[in-house]
């Protein structure tokens, strides 16, 4: 059991999926792992299943959406949340392992990943205390790292913004991660960064939604951001997803915090597609014995259709379902005319609202309630004095 004391010194590093503890005493750090933390996580769906030709392969997680399939070259007994020391190209780095067994071939299988061709780097062994110590070192200088690169990209002119930094575990190595619009030029900025900070520096292009899901955020809907809890491959969207929905095509609306449209707008495409397969299309009014119907709203998800008699009023309209459109579509073809649009009950209020006004923020304040004076003193003060005056004699 975990001594109590050491919550005050508990760390949660949700860019990597763990949490770090120093124990005053004895001045140990310990790391231990903490599923479901990170967006990269993935459910273990053959947890106890043994197959013996994976039991070597093993995904390690590092920081943010980096990830991979190693080998286990060391001869230990690993496990999933064990910290260990894997290859890297220069030096060596730090990672946990989440995935054991048979569900990483799965893994592998679904990434391309062919071992023949391509193969896995090594597992060496597991961290050891002096292990852990430097690369909390070293992930301690990603912040100061991370704003001092923005200065000096900005002192030559580049038009780029450093995104975040991730230090190697041996701290010999950084990763920085930019956005820029264009092609830009860091020979030099490379050279700063040598200089500079005395480490193996690697440049890596990221987009604006993946620099959101880095930095994290709430979005309108109230919940985390989609790309920093769970996407980790963003797909093209368009504003014909929109258009597919009946959305307002209002950019301000539609875009997300990275400046882009929003992840979401593609999430109900598939179901307003089917949904518009069955709404016949009404280029024309429908034709009545009264008059001429024209289409006003359409409801795509209940496939709902509503009507007025008056183009572009949305005073009197009546609904109709898509399959009675359809019918009277036919009549119309063949030359009939229904008797009439207007049903036996009262023409239906239309179910959609304006967003005119929801931007004012003043409608969270409260109504003030104006002080009514009572009536019978406003009687007395008008013919008060005949009323007192009377009941005067009366009483007299």
């Amino acid at each position: 059991m975990m001594d109590p004391t050491l919550n005050e010194n508990i760390q949660f590093d949700c860019f990597r999926g763990c949490a770090v503890t120093r124990d005053e005493k004895t001045g140990e750090t310990r790391c231990t792992y903490r599923q479901g933390c990170c967006k990269l996580e993935v459910y273990d769906w053959l947890t106890g299943v043994s197959q013996e030709q994976y039991g070597n392969y093993f995904e390690v997680r590092f920081k943010n959406t980096r990830k991979g399939i190693y080998v286990n070259g060391s001869g230990q007994s690993i496990k999933t949340g064990d910290l260990v020391i894997v290859e890297a190209q220069n030096g060596h780095d730090l990672g946990i392992v989440t995935l054991e067994g048979p569900i990483v071939a799965r893994q592998m299988a679904a990434k391309g990943i062919d071992t023949e061709k391509n193969p896995l780097r090594r597992i060496y062994r597991k961290a050891r205390p002096y292990d852990i110590d430097k690369w909390q070192e070293a992930i301690a200088r990603e912040q100061e790292t991370m704003i001092r690169a923005r200065v000096l990209a900005a002192n030559l002119g580049l038009e780029m913004k450093i995104g975040d930094v991730e230090f190697q575990g041996d701290g010999t190595k950084a990763i920085f991660y930019y956005i820029a619009d264009g092609r830009v030029d860091f020979r030099q900025l490379i050279k700063d960064f040598a200089e500079e900070f005395h480490i193996r520096v690697e440049m890596k292009q990221i987009g604006a939604r993946q620099e959101a899901g880095l930095i994290g955020g709430l979005g309108v809907c109230g919940r985390e951001l989609c790309c920093a809890n769970y996407i980790t491959s963003f797909q093209s969207i368009t504003t014909a997803a929109a258009r597919v929905q009946d959305l307002s095509l209002n950019p301000q609306k539609l875009a997300g915090q990275c400046g882009k449209l929003k992840c979401c707008l593609n999430y109900e495409v598939a179901a307003y597609q089917d949904a518009q397969s069955r709404i016949p299309r009404v280029p024309e009014p429908l034709e009545f014995m009264d008059g001429q119907a024209w289409l006003v709203k359409t409801d795509i998800l209940r496939e709902t259709m509503y009507f007025s008699y008056e183009k572009g009023s949305l005073s009197n309209i009546y609904p109709l379902s898509a399959e009675e459109v359809r019918e009277i579509q036919q009549m119309n073809r063949r030359g009939e005319k229904p008797d009439t649009l207007k049903p036996d009950y009262v023409p239906a209020a239309p179910e959609f609202v304006t967003a005119v006004g929801d931007d004012s923020i003043s409608r969270f304040d409260e109504a003030r309630k104006k002080k009514r004076r009572n009536g019978r003193n406003r009687g007395r003060q008008g013919n008060g004095g005949r009323q007192n005056n009377g009941s005067k004699k009366q009483d007299a």
